[in-house]
């Protein structure tokens, strides 16, 4: 501990979570110098990692957890936020030139470039994903801008000129969801939150290659215990990134095969090479064992060169099959010895070309944790530590339906600009309406638009929001898409062209006799629901030759009177029209279609008998008493009577109906051709 800090001091905390060990480092950056204020170093007790890739999210998180107690002993003070790097076997990347023009001359600031960066960034992502066939979800952990150009010419930089046309060349590189996921479980499990995230060999090579140097052709190696990073420099710009699953375990594993030890003995065997003159150690079997390092080192050779060679290999592929021009190494793993001989001779480069990068590098770093040495181990978590300098002020991560997202930060970012940077589709925002009805109505088209369906629903950290409202770093926000509405459900009765009943006077009485209505050909009523493509026709109006048809009559056209004129079976009876013929029995069954009018072509009865004057002269003629709605009434000069008789002696008018009509004899349901007799209790009135 020391105080040269005081509580003031803005510290930041470095995390590199690797194969066998969990490193954190915390300090702050004054000027060019990074003091290291805390320091410490846990291993796993359990293989919960294995190249790079976390296994076991609760035993890493323990691990993690006992390294953050320690540095908080040393700094007094509670760790909230941490910078963290990822690693993996899997890793991709994407190189892509982006452009971007302006209508006029424009001063270029740090919101244009980033602009610019971010749609590289987004371009390699599809790159990668159309050259990807397992359905992987990829996120970006890191990127390099490899050139610049204002107006079509390569520049170093584009901040503060002035240009109508910039691009960008852009080298990003990706992981797949689960891996960040993990990482972020671990750190969400120690109540720690993830200010920047970047990858280990940018990180690395942050440190150990400075920019000054990138003009060259260089390779860094970061050798850890599970995977082995590598970063290829060229002409000012890092050109290329890659990873492979060799590394210090590898060395490992061939020890604990060969002498029959646990991968823990195995890995202090592995770290004693150097420091020790004998190693002594016992088997699973309880032998005891004494070996001199070269004796050991003897055996794993084989693993060593095998390391070097597919490492070799990766550098060819990085840098268009050939070797660059000198190799850094950093990392516990590179450290064993022979290694750097080794690659140097699969590279062909003389040994002088690859070597180690330790105190060399880390020139502007202070350390005032005692104990802590600057050597290659310490490289990469120095600058995982400091790409929170490097990421925080420009980017933040925000997690969109549960997936971490990366956004530039230009301190004014809303909901909105998140959702167009995940492809979220502005128009999946608003309500889309259902399916169209369409159909044709008498010969003409019909479209019918759908329901609206609901607008789409924005919930940031479990409250709901609107399209507009601000983000921030580690927001957890929903976006729950539009739904689109139901098709319409439509009845003909619904539609402009019914009418409603149709009513005709027919021989003094009003009935109601509802629209032909047909769907493709078939009589239907007027509750039947359209559907797509029907073929729907409504008429408004009878013909003579309709009206028989409804009321299941054969009558001669020629006794048939339409508004006092003769007709034929074609011709129009309208709405209010009067229909009479000579009849052969002076009534009919209206009241069924009063009650039915609804229903299309039901049966109706209509009976006429044409009474002859001779035999009119043969029957005796009487007359009856009846009370209708109270009152009597005399009927006269008839040999019999029938309900409808009644109407030639009130003052009831059914030509203008008022509701539904009721009839009773007797306080029974009555037809209009059932007889009467003297005392009869009629009741006639309008119901609704």
């Amino acid at each position: 501990m020391t105080d040269q800090f005081n509580d003031n001091t803005p510290l930041v905390f470095g995390l590199d979570i690797g194969t066998r060990s969990v490193v954190g480092i915390v300090g702050y950056k004054e000027k060019e110098k990074f003091h290291i204020v805390g320091h410490h170093m846990i291993e796993h007790d359990t293989r919960a990692m294995i190249d790079g890739q976390i296994h076991d999210i609760n035993k890493v998180a323990e691990t993690v957890n006992l390294v953050k107690e320690a540095l908080e002993k040393q700094i007094n003070r509670p760790l909230t936020s941490v910078c963290i790097a990822a690693a993996g076997r899997v890793l991709k990347t994407g190189n892509v030139k982006v452009e971007s023009e302006f209508e006029v001359e424009t001063p270029l600031n740090k919101e244009h470039i980033f602009s610019l960066e971010l749609q590289g960034v987004e371009q390699a992502h599809r790159q990668v994903i159309s050259t990807d066939d397992n359905d992987i979800t990829y996120h970006c952990v890191g990127y390099s801008i490899v050139k610049y150009y204002l107006n079509d010419f390569i520049m170093t930089s584009l901040d503060g000129h002035k240009g109508k046309k910039i691009g960008a060349e852009v080298l990003a590189t990706f992981l797949p969801q689960e891996v960040i996921d993990s990482l972020y479980s671990v750190i969400e499990k120690v109540g720690l939150k993830v200010s920047s995230l970047t990858l280990e060999p940018i990180a690395a090579i942050n440190v150990a290659i400075p920019e000054n140097y990138r003009l060259l052709n260089l390779a860094l190696v970061d050798v850890g215990a599970g995977t082995s990073d590598i970063a290829i420099t060229k002409d000012g710009s890092i050109i290329a990134y890659g990873m492979i699953p060799y590394a210090g375990d590898e060395i490992t594993e061939q020890i604990v095969h060969h002498y029959l030890v646990d991968f823990e003995t195995a890995e202090k065997i592995k770290l004693k090479l150097d420091k020790s003159k004998v190693i002594s150690f016992k088997d699973i079997m309880g032998t005891s064992h004494k070996y001199e390092p070269s004796e050991i080192i003897k055996t794993i050779m084989p693993a060593i060169e095998n390391m070097a060679e597919n490492i070799s290999s990766k550098i060819y592929e990085l840098n268009g099959n050939k070797p660059t021009n000198a190799v850094f190494c950093v990392g516990g793993g590179g450290q064993i010895s022979s290694f750097t001989d080794l690659l140097s001779q699969k590279l062909n480069l003389t040994k002088e070309r690859v070597a180690l990068r330790g105190s060399e590098v880390l020139q502007f770093v202070n350390i005032l944790k005692k104990g802590v040495k600057k050597d290659p181990s310490i490289v990469t978590p120095v600058g995982i530590a400091l790409s929170a300098y490097y990421q925080n002020s420009n980017f933040i991560h925000v997690f969109v339906n549960d997936t971490l997202v990366k956004i530039y930060n230009n301190n004014k970012l809303t909901v909105i600009d998140v959702a167009v940077l995940t492809g979220f589709n502005y128009k999946d925002l608003f309500p889309k309406r259902g399916e169209s009805l369409t159909f044709t109505l008498n010969g003409e088209e019909q479209v019918i638009k759908g329901m609206l369906g609901e607008s789409a629903k924005i919930v940031l950290n479990n409250e709901e929001v609107s399209i507009n409202t601000p983000i921030v770093h580690n927001d957890q926000i929903q976006l729950i898409e539009a739904t689109s509405g139901e098709p319409p459900t439509v009845k003909v009765e619904e539609l402009k062209a019914f009418k409603g009943d149709l009513h005709f006077i027919i021989n003094n009485q009003n009935i109601s006799c509802p629209p032909i209505i047909k769907a493709n050909g078939e009589h239907i009523t007027k509750e039947y629901i359209i559907n797509n493509n029907d073929r729907i026709e409504i008429k408004n109006n009878y013909t003579v030759g309709d009206l028989l048809e409804f009321m299941d009559l054969t009558i001669e056209i020629d006794r048939i009177i339409l508004n006092g004129e003769k007709v034929n079976e074609d011709s129009i009876i309208e709405n209010n029209d009067y229909v009479n013929w000579k009849e052969k029995k002076p009534s009919m069954e209206i009241e069924e279609l009063l009650n039915n009018k609804e229903i299309a072509f039901q049966e109706a009865v209509v009976t006429v008998d044409e009474i002859g004057s001779s035999e009119m002269s043969d029957r005796i003629l009487s007359s009856i008493i009846v009370k209708v709605n109270n009152e009597e009434i005399k009927l006269l000069n008839k040999s019999e009577y029938i309900f409808v008789d009644i109407f030639d002696y009130i003052d009831f008018d059914l030509r203008k109906p008022k509701g539904k009509l009721i009839t009773k004899l007797n306080n029974n349901d009555v037809t209009y051709t059932q007889a009467l007799k003297s005392g009869d209790k009629i009741e006639i009135y309008w119901e609704g």
